[in-house]
């Protein structure tokens, strides 16, 4: 889909390999510029899984060609101009400031490769006090305030449990940079595409800020629970939780009637989802108690017999035992590796793209693009 373009990352750990990654299972070249002894930080993050580096890494650099280049040196700053000759896209979460010292900032890379599409991911965006700060996921989800709207309502705050701000920085770096290359093919010229940990953490929490700022509303915690929908949460059955999601009054009135309590569908405190809202903490007790006195399966089987959106709290290794995981073939296997990896979320015709291989050793496609032809061979 993606044949033909040419990205160069400058990426450690998480945010920039990840959205490098995007790029290789969606078919383009991608080479990964490390540095040299040791190369991303990421192959050290955890115990080693294959080829001395960690399952973490294994999983966001699939399908890459490894580069050690010094950027530090004239010489290796040589050779990343070599390579960018060539590139369609550069992608980097250098820390903030490094990029100017070293000379390969967006300013000067447009300037001098006037089609390359310059994606810059800082932590805290590209102006402001903070916009030098280094920042890390949970820093970010600190500061923006998302673990503070996370957890139960009575309890300690809590880090969302997924990557949600560096992958969703991932993603809204492709996103920029696919909408970049519509551009240039329009306008044969590239820019530069800014995101941030910050901007990306502060759009998951906007419902919350739009409250916060347009209603005086506070943020507070509701557990698995929704702040503007009541019943939506896990309850307690007789033997595990179950999530149920009633997003309207008509589907309040096939819960209640599913669970034997048609009453409740027109009692004044509960009618409509504003004065749910209001008598939140009486229907969740109610609920709870009537819902303790059956198996979870049972109910399952009562809420999507009309169409009442259930589902049990699943472990991971329940969900990867589910008929449905099986069914949508989302992880895949690759090309010259004994293991699977999570493939895309997003298939094309009906058909999921292939995962892109393996991730590569450090340093071990520096001889072909640096020995050789510095435009590489596509794959």
């Amino acid at each position: 889909m993606l044949s033909g373009i040419k990205v160069i990352e400058i990426g450690q750990v998480l945010s920039a390999p990840y959205a490098g990654a995007v790029f290789s299972d969606f078919g383009a070249e991608v080479i990964k510029i490390e540095k040299p002894g040791g190369g991303d930080d990421a192959r050290q993050m955890g115990h080693p899984f294959r080829d001395g580096a960690s399952m973490e890494f294994q999983d966001v650099n699939r399908g890459k060609r490894s580069v050690v280049i010094d950027l530090k040196s004239d010489a290796g700053r040589a050779q990343l101009f070599a390579l960018l000759e060539h590139a369609d896209i550069l992608i980097h979460n250098l820390k903030p400031g490094v990029p100017a010292k070293l000379g390969i900032d967006g300013a000067a890379l447009t300037a001098r490769f006037p089609r390359l599409i310059y994606c810059e991911m800082s932590s805290f965006g590209h102006r402001g006090p903070r916009q030098f700060q280094p920042g890390y996921e949970s820093l970010l989800q600190a500061f923006s305030g998302l673990i503070n709207m996370t957890g139960e309502r009575d309890g300690a705050p809590s880090r969302m449990g997924a990557s949600l701000v560096d992958q969703g920085t991932s993603m809204w770096t492709v996103i920029g940079a696919l909408v970049a290359l519509h551009r240039r093919s329009q306008t044969g010229r590239g820019g530069v595409i800014n995101t941030s940990l910050f901007e990306t953490a502060l759009f998951w929490g906007s419902h919350h800020i739009h409250a916060q700022v347009n209603e005086g509303r506070p943020s507070r915690r509701y557990g698995t629970g929704h702040p503007n929908l009541v019943p939506y949460q896990a309850f307690p059955t007789a033997d595990g939780l179950l999530m149920i999601a009633v997003g309207n009054d008509r589907l309040f009135r096939k819960l209640t009637a599913a669970m034997e309590k048609p009453a409740w569908a027109d009692d004044p405190r509960f009618a409509t989802n504003p004065l749910r809202l209001t008598n939140r903490d009486t229907l969740v007790a109610l609920i709870s108690e009537a819902l303790a006195q059956h198996p979870r399966a049972e109910w399952v089987r009562r809420f999507e017999a009309v169409g009442v959106p259930a589902a049990p709290v699943n472990s991971i290794g329940d969900v990867i035992n589910e008929e449905q995981f099986k069914a949508i073939d989302i992880l895949r296997p690759l090309d010259n590796a004994d293991y699977k990896l999570m493939g895309l979320p997003v298939s094309f015709d009906g058909v999921r793209p292939p995962a892109a291989g393996r991730a590569p050793k450090l340093g071990e496609h520096t001889e072909a693009y640096l020995g050789g032809s510095a435009a590489g061979k596509n794959r």
